[in-house]
């Protein structure tokens, strides 16, 4: 086996940024998460082991039946290691040696939805710094300003978590729409890329040009404050009475019960988010002359047996010769021999010599002593 070292030149690291698209669908209490229907499995409820309107996060336990799903452990030993969710004081006090503490996979995320109507607003209370940061993007984002109290208005608030948008949600990209027995009577986008909430939608509605809230990018957060009527029609949501974006994705997780919710509202969220993924490109050569030799049996002629020369010091085998694969036009013209390997996997090992990774190539690679070859290998980090 030859082993070759990576050069300077033969390793560039790179950061991938990749805007991927999500889109949530609130209708009667449900979420639909990318258009993604609900599909009951044989074994649950839903088949990816996590309540509906919910990504998984691991998607280990895939449709598996309560008693055998896969979770993590460890055993507590002289390392001293443990899960997360395992306190100090438990992990002294209860846990003994060589016992083993055990974990979840069946861990998921959705948005959610907080509607304050009272003085009593923790989440907005603990925004309040965040939103008066975002004062130069927009005096909209000001917790208390002309534009009204945050303290006091009535505002909606709908939580994204940052497994579902990356680092931030990308600027531009937001679109929220409100339909009522499925006509529009209302969409805000940021359409000025500063986290203002425009209302863009349908032409000419009430409200049309009006900044109904913010949106904080980094922290996954929208605060809708516009309490204007976009339509006659009463529904049942938070109250009896006409839509309004305070009232936007009624029933997603907000503790209302589906019952109250009328079939009549239903609300779209889409948007992009912004991911970034560290990737190593690695250059592997097979320089010219080298790696033309295999210890593989069928390397070498089997139409000739096995010369083994021995004596009282020595047991010695003759050099077999190397079976020639080298097409001919002709049959009566043996062509002339050229060492030939073919190359279908490249190892990755550490400075130890230890195994890493392993790249294949679909189709093995002809090596002859006249080619040289460089394969490109990528691996994310």
């Amino acid at each position: 086996m030859s082993f070759y070292k990576f050069d300077e030149d033969d390793l560039f690291t790179n950061t991938i940024e990749a805007y991927p698209q999500y889109r949530f669908y609130t209708q009667s209490g449900s979420i639909y998460v990318n258009d993604m229907p609900h599909l009951t499995g044989e074994n649950t409820d839903n088949n990816i082991g996590v309540p509906k309107g919910f990504i998984s996060l691991y998607e280990y336990n895939i449709d598996r039946p309560a008693g055998n799903l896969i979770y993590p452990f460890i055993v507590k030993d002289g390392h001293r290691d443990t899960l997360k969710t395992v306190s100090k004081q438990a992990y002294n006090a209860t846990l003994l040696f060589g016992e083993t503490s055990t974990g979840s996979y069946s861990l998921s995320a959705s948005i959610s939805r907080d509607y304050y109507s009272t003085t009593t607003r923790t989440r907005i209370n603990a925004l309040r710094n965040t939103l008066n940061h975002y004062n130069y993007l927009s005096p909209h984002y000001q917790y208390s300003s002309s534009f009204g109290d945050k303290s006091s208005q009535t505002v909606n608030l709908i939580s994204i978590p940052s497994i579902l948008y990356g680092s931030k949600i990308k600027k531009g990209t937001i679109s929220l729409k409100y339909y009522v027995t499925g006509t529009l009577v209302g969409e805000l986008q940021d359409k000025n890329y500063n986290g203002e909430l425009v209302q863009v939608g349908p032409e000419g509605s009430t409200g049309s040009g009006s900044v109904a809230g913010v949106c904080l990018y980094r922290e996954g957060f929208i605060v809708l404050t516009g309490s204007w009527d976009l339509n006659t029609e009463n529904i049942q949501t938070d109250a009896f009475g006409p839509s309004k974006w305070i009232h936007f994705n009624y029933g997603a997780n907000d503790g209302n019960p589906p019952a109250l919710t009328t079939l009549s509202a239903s609300f779209a969220i889409d948007y992009q988010g912004t991911t970034h993924t560290q990737t190593m490109t690695m250059f592997a050569t097979a320089p010219y002359g080298e790696l033309n030799h295999s210890n593989n049996p069928t390397y070498l002629d089997s139409t000739e047996t096995q010369g083994i020369s021995t004596g009282s010091l020595q047991y010695m085998e003759q050099p077999r010769k190397i079976k020639n694969i080298v097409e001919s036009q002709f049959l009566d013209v043996e062509p002339d021999f050229v060492k030939t390997t073919y190359i279908s996997k490249v190892a990755i090992y550490d400075e130890d010599k230890n195994l890493i990774g392993i790249a294949k190539v679909a189709t093995p690679v002809r090596k002859t002593e006249e080619k040289q070859y460089t394969f490109k290998l990528k691996l994310d980090i």
